[in-house]
């Protein structure tokens, strides 16, 4: 097996590798607290109630370069009132040499699962930095959402068709 490897690399048949990270970036980070300093007094008086929003964005950079994006939003209330608002855009640019059948899953599962513990750090980093006890994400099921987004496509499409 070596020697195969140093025969295609000697006749310069290098194969790429089929999945390489090149960066991560947050894109865009906003913290908002509107309802300061009287909301801190509220919490302490009443569970807060959070809900958590994650999407997955993909754009194509070049032939096998791709950015993909993961969309974190989390918004915290106290009854009515916002405790705080945090969105977080973070990219990552790979390269994905794989089969085209394989492509769309790597980019909106694999690549998102490879993101995903460092916006949940940031997240939780930056809700503690706002005085918030920091916002553990639980681990986000990427292939689960991928299976629903494929299944409302042929959805809509089928009701297209009727």
């Amino acid at each position: 097996m070596a020697d195969q490897n140093e025969q295609a690399t000697e006749a310069g048949e290098q194969e790429a590798a089929p999945f390489l990270i090149h960066g991560q970036y947050i894109k865009d980070l906003s913290f908002e607290v509107p309802n300061a300093p009287g909301i801190f007094g509220k919490m302490m008086q009443n569970q807060p109630d959070v809900s958590v929003n994650v999407d997955v964005d993909a754009a194509k950079l070049s032939e096998t370069q791709f950015e993909v994006t993961l969309k974190i939003r989390a918004d915290c209330k106290v009854g009515e009132d916002v405790a705080f608002i945090c969105e977080l855009a973070y990219g990552g640019i790979f390269e994905l040499n794989v089969p085209a059948e394989h492509l769309e899953p790597m980019l909106l599962i694999e690549c998102p699962r490879m993101l995903f513990p460092f916006a949940r750090n940031i997240v939780a980093s930056t809700t503690r930095d706002g005085s918030f006890p920091p916002m553990m994400l639980n681990p986000v099921d990427f292939a689960s959402m991928y299976r629903a987004r494929m299944e409302a496509l042929q959805n809509q499409a089928e009701a297209g068709q009727a």
